[in-house]
């Protein structure tokens, strides 16, 4: 169980938990796109991403369940990847793909 001793204590939990939440997100958008889309947009490889998002979700889950502190270095280096690849790299890649069905040679149609 664990153990919540003040206000301050809570807040730092729920920081852990949001941590957590942001890197999981970023990772299952990763998952999710194809390598071809990492390659087309001059990112980083889908593997180095996949394997800074796991150790920041890895490390955002030990803050959560209060192995880590909230303030610890890992704790706040994976905030920053995660937040690179939220707003860098996902903006960027979810691009590659969305042609539809009524695509000409010069745009939509």
């Amino acid at each position: 169980m664990i153990e919540i001793h003040g206000a301050l204590d809570l807040v730092f939990w729920i920081l852990a938990v949001g941590v957590f939440a942001l890197s999981g997100w970023a990772l299952v958008h990763a998952v999710k796109t194809p390598a071809r889309a990492f390659a087309v947009t001059g990112k980083q490889t889908k593997n180095l991403w996949m394997v800074i998002l796991g150790l920041a979700a890895l490390f955002g889950f030990a803050a959560a369940v209060q192995y880590l502190s909230v303030l610890s270095i890992f704790t706040i280096a994976s905030v920053i990847a995660s937040g690179i690849y939220l707003a860098d790299v996902r903006p960027a890649v979810r691009e590659i793909g969305k042609g539809g069905g009524n695509q000409g040679p010069y745009g939509p149609w």
